[in-house]
């Protein structure tokens, strides 16, 4: 895995470095001290993967990434960002997942103990898995055709035959924000079926993500409360480093935000809100697996399917990594697999045509 590592830091440089030298199957071709010798060591080395710093000299992170990407396209490298645990940084983070980095991770409190070895494990981690799904994309040779639109949710045939959803929930990963931004972009209507979604992300950044997709539709977005009840219309997002889950109470659904299971691997776990909404809503509940890498997602919706609720999946080759879509599909538990703008359409469908007669009582 070809790495180069842009930072204005030398302490970071040499500190990143010696993560990377320290795994199996990296290789660091080369370092850059601004965003200005980040784009142009990006086109000398044709590297997989860079790390990249926001603030830097010169030319910032934001900036040098959108020349990448006009630069390189699709078949550019996977980008890591770098951000500091901020608010301003958590914003920064967001912005940069929207112009096309793969994700990002918080550097801070670095230096010897724990939170080093947490965040080599996880800068390791990342890079391998969005580096791994970079090089597949360029060797994939394009389409013969353009695949055809997925049908419309009341075209769907008999897998939503019936179907009178009360509620949507969505799992997110690496690569998710962008995503998330298409489908809640996509909801029409301001008072339809309420949303719930665990993306993985610190929690300052999910703050930011959720402030950041409020402002694109009509649905209101706000980040999960413990005891809220579930209003129509509104789109409710876990905070990182607690699970939400869903509970049915007289007719109407409660949020639950714990800490507890404290040992998950993810948190928010989208394995525990796709359980609870299954428990909750049984076979009006729909689930929705975008990008992401690892198989978080897989035994919650074995729950929500085994009480007849339905899921999508994300399609391999919108993917930033296929790790969870690929979890669900092959295991058997996804009825459909859409690119994101086929997602969006049939969420939007999904929460704008839910019967009124349906069971779920909408709170005042």
């Amino acid at each position: 895995m070809r790495v180069l590592i842009a930072d204005d830091s030398a302490f970071m440089r040499r500190m990143l470095t010696k993560m990377f030298e320290s795994g199996r199957g990296f290789e660091v071709v080369g370092t850059a001290r601004n965003g200005a010798e980040a784009v142009a060591k990006c086109a000398e080395l044709n590297p997989d993967v860079m790390t990249l710093d926001v603030e830097m000299p010169q030319m910032d992170g934001l900036e040098a990434l959108r020349r990448i990407r006009a630069e390189h396209g699709p078949k550019g490298p996977a980008v890591l960002m770098c951000s500091s645990l901020t608010e301003a940084g958590s914003e920064t983070a967001i912005e940069a997942m929207r112009l096309g980095a793969s994700d990002v991770i918080a550097k801070e409190h670095l230096g010897q103990g724990e939170e080093t070895a947490t965040f080599r494990a996880q800068l390791l981690t990342k890079v391998r898995a969005i580096g791994l799904q970079a090089r597949q994309s360029r060797t994939q040779k394009p389409p013969s055709k353009p695949s055809a639109a997925a049908p419309s949710f009341w075209r769907l045939g008999d897998l939503f035959k019936s179907c009178r959803f009360e509620l949507v929930a969505i799992g997110s990963s690496t690569g998710g924000p962008p995503v998330l931004e298409t489908i809640v972009k996509s909801i029409t209507l301001g008072d339809g079926i309420p949303v719930v979604i665990a993306q993985h992300m610190p929690a300052l950044f999910t703050r930011s993500l959720a402030t950041r997709l409020d402002a694109v539709g009509p649905a209101t977005v706000l980040l999960a409360e413990d005891g809220t009840t579930v209003k129509r219309g509104h789109i409710y997002i876990a905070e990182g480093g607690k699970h939400l889950r869903v509970h049915r109470r007289s007719g109407r659904f409660l949020l639950e935000v714990s800490p507890e299971p404290t040992d998950a691997i993810y948190k928010p776990s989208v394995n525990e809100l796709f359980a609870s909404v299954g428990e909750a809503c049984g076979e009006h509940a729909l689930g929705v697996v975008v990008t992401g890498m690892g198989d978080d997602g897989y035994e919650g919706a074995k729950v929500l399917v085994e009480r007849g609720g339905k899921i999508i999946a994300q399609d391999e080759a919108s993917c930033v990594v296929y790790g969870m879509p690929r979890a669900v599909t092959e295991g058997g538990l996804a009825c459909v697999s859409m690119d994101p703008e086929q997602i969006g359409k049939t969420v939007d469908d999904v929460v704008s045509n839910n019967p009124p007669e349906s069971r779920y009582r909408a709170s005042a």
